[in-house]
Parts: C-alpha cells; sequence; structure tokens
C-alpha cells in the first residue's frame, strides 16, 4: 500500500507538471490569438483607408461627359505593311483620342485674365492687392495664382465585329437548347434581313444571347434597325445590336498651373459687368502698374459660375 501511495504521489506531480505546461502553453495561444486579432483589426482599418483613398481617387479621375451621337463616314482603309498588317477582314478596327481639357471654377466676384507674356502674370502675382480706378472710387483686388483641376488623355481602341449580333430582352419562355434553335431559325430567314447562321450562344441569366452570322455585312445591316423580330411561343421584337471589345491604352493625367493666366479676387460690384471688366482691362494693361498686354479677360458678377477651360496655352470661357 506505501508503495502505491508512493507511485500515487509521482503520478500527481507528474500530471501537475503537465497541467502547468498545457496552462502555459494555452496563455502563450491566447496572446498570440489576440496578437493576430489586433493586427487584423489594424489591418483591416487601413483596408478600409485605402479602399476609401481610391474611391475618392475613381471619382476625382471620373470623366462624365455626355457625348453626342456622331455619324462616321469611312471613305477608304488605312494600308498597313509588315508587322503592323492585323490581317483579320472580320474585325472593323477604330482608334479613338480622347483629351480633357484642364479646366478651373471661375465664381462670381472674380476674373481671370490673361497676358501675352509671362513675366506679366508673374509681377502681378508678386502683389498682395492692386488698386484699380472705377469710376470715383478705388477698386481693390487681390491676384491669385490658378490650379486647374487634374485632365486626362487617353486611347480608346475598339474592335467591331462584322459577323457578330448581341441581341438582348429575349424573354425566357424556353428551355436553352430549344431557345438556341428558334433564335437561329428566326435570325436564317433572308425575307426578314436575317442570312445564314453560323453559330448561337444563349444565355439565360441575362437574356442574351450572341448570333455570329456565316457571311460579313447581316450583322451590320441589323444593328442600324435596332429592333428584330424572333419566332418564340409567339412573335416577340428583342433589340440587337453590334457585337465589340475595347481597350483603354496610352493613359496619361495633366495637372498644373497657367504661366499667363492669373485670377483676381474679392472683387466688388461697383457698376455695371462690361464696364467694371473695361475698367479691369484698362488698368492691367498699363506698364505704370506693372500691366502688359493682355490677351483674355473674363470678369463675371457675384451669383453666376462659369467653367474656364485651358488649352494650347489659350484660355477659353465657356457656360
Amino acid at each position: 500500500m506505501l508503495a502505491c501511495v508512493n507511485k500515487q504521489d509521482e503520478c500527481q506531480k507528474a500530471f501537475t507538471q503537465s497541467m502547468s505546461k498545457v496552462k502555459d502553453e494555452f496563455l502563450k495561444l491566447a496572446k498570440r490569438k489576440q496578437d493576430l486579432l489586433e493586427k487584423l483589426r489594424r489591418v483591416q482599418a487601413e483596408l478600409d483607408g485605402k479602399r476609401a483613398d481610391c474611391t475618392k481617387l475613381r471619382q476625382k479621375f471620373k470623366i462624365y461627359a455626355q457625348i453626342p451621337d456622331t455619324e462616321v463616314k469611312f471613305i477608304a482603309c488605312h494600308e498597313e505593311t509588315g508587322d503592323e498588317r492585323d490581317g483579320d477582314p472580320q474585325l472593323v478596327r477604330g482608334v479613338f483620342t480622347v483629351s480633357q481639357r484642364a479646366a478651373t471654377l471661375l465664381q462670381g466676384g472674380q476674373a481671370l485674365i490673361t497676358f501675352e507674356e509671362e513675366n506679366v502674370a508673374s509681377q502681378i502675382l508678386k502683389m498682395a492687392k492692386c488698386s484699380v480706378s472705377c469710376e470715383t472710387s478705388i477698386l481693390d483686388v487681390k491676384p491669385r495664382r490658378i490650379t486647374m483641376d487634374p485632365a486626362v488623355k487617353f486611347e480608346i481602341h475598339l474592335d467591331v465585329s462584322r459577323k457578330g449580333l448581341k441581341v438582348s430582352n429575349i424573354p425566357p419562355s424556353m428551355p436553352e437548347e430549344r431557345m438556341k434553335d428558334r433564335l437561329e431559325m428566326s435570325f436564317s430567314r433572308p425575307s426578314r434581313g436575317g442570312g445564314e447562321v453560323e453559330r448561337v450562344e444563349y444565355d439565360q441569366n441575362s437574356a442574351t444571347g450572341h448570333i455570329t452570322f456565316l457571311h460579313p455585312g447581316v450583322a451590320q445591316s441589323l444593328t442600324l434597325r435596332g429592333r428584330y423580330r424572333v419566332d418564340l411561343d409567339t412573335e416577340v421584337n428583342v433589340q440587337v445590336g453590334p457585337v465589340y471589345d475595347y481597350h483603354l491604352r496610352k493613359f496619361q493625367t495633366f495637372c498644373g498651373c497657367p504661366k499667363r493666366t492669373i485670377m483676381l479676387v474679392d472683387i466688388e460690384d461697383m457698376v455695371e459687368e462690361e464696364d467694371l471688366q473695361d475698367h479691369l482691362e484698362i488698368h492691367f494693361q498699363k506698364p505704370s502698374n506693372s500691366g502688359g498686354e493682355i490677351e483674355t479677360l473674363k470678369y463675371i458678377q457675384k451669383g453666376k459660375a462659369l467653367q474656364a477651360f485651358f488649352c494650347d496655352d489659350t484660355a477659353e470661357i465657356d457656360n
């Protein structure tokens, strides 16, 4: 019995030591877990900040422009030789350059002046204020350097298929294979402007299809229509359009400030807009006022706003 008691004591000591080691390991793992969770929170917060910055930059450089529909007439093909020849007669290819003019917002009580010489604008910017004689009173205006909004320039490389036709707004009234057969039969009818079909693709989830004709020219004539009559359970009109692919290349951003144009701020409307503009032009044309020859001057009264666009070192003001 004494031997069993001694053995029990030894086992108890070994168990106690093992439990102590397990507890230490458990505490280490818990601390490790806490450190990892804290690191995860920091990284998540940093990621959220980066995403917010990315969203702001996307909005900043996003171009909002309503581009009107323009008819383009191709009068000749560009001949290429050697490695520059694409050699794909099934595509109509085009390259379009989109250039955004640098701009700044001209608010009420401000004026833009473009001098013919850069040094004149530099001299005016060194002054804290300019006193302009306006009939029986003196008008104090402050010259400021212009900070323009960023502008972008890029190329769009467009490939339009001469044999492919995109079909949209297809009613999901039958199974996929049966729908493909009906589309092929409908678009194969010459009486409706169709032609011999080489391949039909259909996506039931998006209710769209892709028709590939055997000969070019059919897709182009149908695209000009915009709609086509298809025989399903009943005759329905679907929307048709071109199949194209585009790539954005040579994306460039520009920012800076014009060297010959300055802005005048804090202008009070003492007289009519045209008269005040004449007084400003007379004042800043005089060399005695550190001025010089003026190329363009535009002033607007308070309560108005104009967008000023710059291109080729020349300022143009548009509403």
